[in-house]
């Protein structure tokens, strides 16, 4: 397992996070728990405060996931005008940092919703940047194991196949001041590095999703940054303000230099 963690750790990317040297468990007490997150912190915002208040953003996910590999979180703002970014943490993740949303002109950041994967009971934070430089952070407890590692229930090369498709849902058309609701699927396998081929044995080499820009016309609505915590295909619920002009366009690329873009259009105002 030490090696196994070592050589992930040499695949993740730049902004990724080593594995945090307290050791992770479901018997872990509050103490080494706040300890642990003292440390993440340090190492994610250096010497910025981070001030806890649950007022700045709600964390939706369930109490006990039912598919650790397949993990659903909500997070709503509270004050989305003043967001500038939000950073998602899985504490007892080999990789704790699993996203960071910078948000742009055309988005409306009242809610990001996205799957992801919890290898051990643990909090996890989500931490909200506010234009004028604040870090306010909320938390919650997850019963979850072995999302990381879960085997994707088929081969390495039919979890490839058709790698960087896209889909886009929309709800609403922007009428009336009220945003647009998106829904972008991505086909990618997000292969964590712990994650054993069945055929071969071999672990599968680490292969995700680590940038993502969606912009509307000319606009940016986010540049996300992500890691192996995000799951496989990933899913991302989010919100474009409707006064913009324009198709949607996404770009993505992986760590193994993989790289798509799709554009898609905006539904029209009905009559």
């Amino acid at each position: 397992m030490k090696r196994l963690l070592l050589a992930l750790s040499l695949t993740l990317s730049a902004a990724a996070l080593a594995p945090v040297p307290v050791r992770a468990g479901a018997t872990d007490s509050d103490e080494e728990r706040a300890a642990r997150w003292t440390e993440i912190k340090k190492t994610i915002f250096g010497d910025r405060a981070v001030e806890a208040s649950d007022a700045a953003v709600k964390i939706d996910a369930p109490a006990r996931a039912l598919d650790a590999s397949l993990v659903p979180i909500g997070l709503t703002l509270a004050d989305k005008d003043n967001v500038k970014g939000l950073y998602f943490i899985i504490d007892d993740n080999p990789s704790p940092y699993a996203a960071h949303f910078t948000f742009g002109p055309a988005a409306d950041p009242a809610e990001i919703k996205m799957r992801v994967r919890v290898n051990n009971y643990t909090n996890v934070h989500a931490v909200v940047e506010t234009k004028d430089g604040k870090l306010i952070e909320s938390a919650k407890f997850v019963k979850a194991s072995g999302g990381c590692s879960a085997p994707m229930g088929m081969s390495d090369e039919e979890a490839m196949k058709g790698m960087g498709d896209m889909r886009m849902k929309f709800s609403g058309d922007g009428q009336g001041g009220k945003p647009v609701e998106a829904t972008l699927m991505v086909r990618h396998p997000n292969f964590s590095g712990m994650q054993m081929n069945q055929v071969t044995r071999d672990y599968t080499p680490a292969r995700y999703v680590d940038k993502l820009d969606v912009t509307h016309g000319d606009q940016l609505v986010f540049h996300l940054d992500g890691d192996i915590s995000i799951a496989s295909n990933p899913v991302i619920n989010f919100g474009i303000k409707g006064d913009g002009k324009g198709p949607v366009k996404v770009a993505a690329t992986d760590n193994q230099g993989g790289r798509w873009e799709h554009s898609f259009q905006l539904p029209s105002a009905s009559n």
